[in-house]
Parts: structure tokens; sequence; C-alpha cells
């Protein structure tokens, strides 16, 4: 089969020939339908995350995203058969430890990162091994489109759960959202469906534009502010503060400036990887946190268990993560396309669709 392979950091991926999965006991193997390009599948071609023992290993097929239909069963799988359509989340549980059994399976102590570990070969490619099917491979609504699905990719699920589950936002509430790439537009579009009123931040008037038809009470330009010109309207049009305020981009800048846009008692959530420049650390407030008893929350994905609720909401409508989707692309622009988010030149999300 066809995939794109990681062969050196930096260098354009390779898409080459590659022998398909077979399924494990525990596993089924997935035709790709789509697969989100995620800033994260960027990391992991620039060679990020060694800092945090995440770093991806050469000969790696990236991709994190899809879905698809099941090809093949192995023989201990109990619930899916061929021709089922799933989605798959890159946080992959075992489903039996503590935190997998605690509805907390993102956090899995031996799950596997779809893409990013060599024991997981990822989704650019046109078949996909998904492990402890049983317990990850979600089932997907008639209604719901393979390509939409994909726009879920990690951002939009990390953002659910960061917003919904972790912060538990409230009809209202003023968010403040840092950074309008797939992520932060994902969190402008989940802030939005649960009633909070949301003001997005960006040096990119396309961007903020793209944030004000998801879902965007009002938008500042950061291009030619500093922290505390970005803070300062922040807290303008919030009436003193964001009830929360999210970081999606993972720089120090974006990370201070969004707690610096906080009410008292306020909650940051950290949904952004960080760069080569932070290496996994940032200086952070913690005497004004401390004094106005400000939250520090990060968010990773979301819990296999917890799928049903967000396909349930793109089945009604009351999200559409389809709405982001910019470019539909083949598997062989993949490359170009990682490429162009160097300088952020991409907007909105961008799918695989043809591989």
């Amino acid at each position: 089969m066809r995939a794109a392979v990681l062969h050196e950091y930096g260098e354009p991926l390779v898409v080459e020939d590659v022998d398909a999965p077979e399924p494990q006991p525990h596993g089924v193997v997935v035709e790709l339908e789509a697969c989100g390009i995620c800033r994260s599948d960027w990391h992991a071609w620039q060679g990020h995350g060694e800092w945090a023992g995440d770093k991806v290993p050469r000969g790696q097929i990236l991709g994190h995203e899809p879905a698809g239909h099941v090809v093949a069963v192995g023989d201990g799988v109990d619930h899916l058969r061929e021709g089922d359509r799933i989605a798959v989340p890159f946080n992959l549980g075992d489903g039996t430890c503590p935190y997998c059994r605690n509805g907390h399976g993102n956090v899995c102590a031996d799950g596997l990162s779809l893409g990013f570990q060599a024991e997981a070969p990822g989704a650019f490619a046109e078949q996909v091994h998904v492990p402890y099917a049983d317990y990850n491979a979600m089932p997907l609504p008639e209604n719901v489109d393979a390509r939409d699905v994909a726009a879920l990719g990690c951002r939009f699920m990390t953002a659910f759960h960061g917003l919904t589950h972790r912060a538990d936002v409230r009809a209202g509430d003023w968010v403040a959202v840092h950074g309008c790439g797939g992520v932060g537009l994902s969190a402008v579009q989940v802030a939005n469906a649960v009633g909070a009123r949301v003001v997005a931040v960006d040096i990119d008037s396309g961007k903020l534009d793209l944030a004000r038809e998801v879902g965007a009470d009002a938008v500042v330009d950061s291009s030619d502010l500093d922290g505390r010109g970005v803070t300062g309207a922040i807290r303008a049009e919030t009436d003193g503060g964001a009830h929360v305020s999210v970081d999606a981009l993972g720089l120090e800048e974006t990370c201070r400036n969004s707690i610096f846009s906080l009410r008292k008692r306020g909650t940051h959530v950290q949904l952004g990887l960080t760069t080569e420049k932070e290496r996994g650390e940032v200086s952070i407030p913690t005497d004004r946190m401390t004094m106005q008893e400000i939250s520090f929350l990060g968010s990773r994905g979301m819990p296999p268990t917890r799928y049903e609720e967000l396909l349930g909401l793109m089945a009604t409508g009351d999200v559409n993560p389809g709405a982001l989707v910019s470019r539909e692309v083949s598997l062989s622009d993949v490359p170009e396309r990682l490429a162009a988010m160097t300088d952020y030149g991409t907007e909105g999300i961008e799918v695989v669709t043809e591989f």
C-alpha cells in the first residue's frame, strides 16, 4: 500500500509502497476514507518532542486523524465487523488500565499514540491498524461524513474535551481563544455551541474572519499589539477578563497572554504544544495565579468512552467540524501541505480524501 513516511526530520515525507497491516487478535484494519492534516504532524515531522520523551522515530508513518471502514478483523474482536464505518482517536487506550476503566483512556497507562510511535503506524496511508479496537474504534452515525470526522481529528476532540470536560464552560461564559489555526477554530466552534461568548485572537485577518464565521462574537487582531495590548483588548471586550482562556498555539507569548487575559478565578486551558524555542516549558505568573485563584489545565485528546457525545452533536448538526475544512487533498500532497504549516500558511483544516 502507499503511505507517507518520515525518513529525515524537516525533509519532505516520502510517499512510497509499504507492507499493508494485518490485524492483531485485538485489532482491526481500516481502509482510509479521510485523514486530517494537523499541526501535531508538523511537530513530529520537525523532530520536536524530545524534551517530553515523545520524539517520533524515523521511519514512522505519520497521520493520526482517520476515518474509514473496517476491512479485516482480529480473532479477539467482539463488536466490529467488516464494512463498519468508524472513527479512530489518536490516543489509543488498552481498555484495561485504571485510567481506562475510570473513563480516562486518553491518558492510558499503557496507551499508544497513533502515528507517533513505531508500535502504532499512522494514517497517512491507504490502510491503518487500530489496536484494542473494541475499546478504541467508534462507530459512525449513518449521516456523518468521513471527511467531517477527520476534521474532528485531535484538534476538535481536544478542544471539546478541554472546554466541556476539563474547564466546564457554561452558557454565558466569556472564552478567549489565542490562535485561530485548526485547534483554535475548533475551540471557537465548541464554545459557541455550548452557549459561551467567544473572543478570538490572531495576527491573520483571514483566520479572524473564519473565526467569526464559526462563532466568535469578537476578534482581536494582534498583529500590531504587544502582550499588554492583547490582554487589554480582551479585558475590555469581556468586561474585566475571560472566564476561560485557551492557548491554541503553544508559544510562550500566547500562553502568558491567555493567563493575563483571565478574570479572577478564571481557567487557562493549554491545547497547543510548544515549539523548539520553548522546549516544553514557559514562564508563567504563579504569584498572580495564586492570589487570583487562576486554574491551569491541560487537555490531551478525548477519552474514547466519551466519543458518542461529540458524534451525537455532529449527527444533530449542533457542531459542524466540516465547516472548518478549507481544502481536500491527496496523499501525495501531504509533504507539501505540512511544509506550508511552517510559516502558518494554511487556514482552517486540510483533509486527505484521496489515497
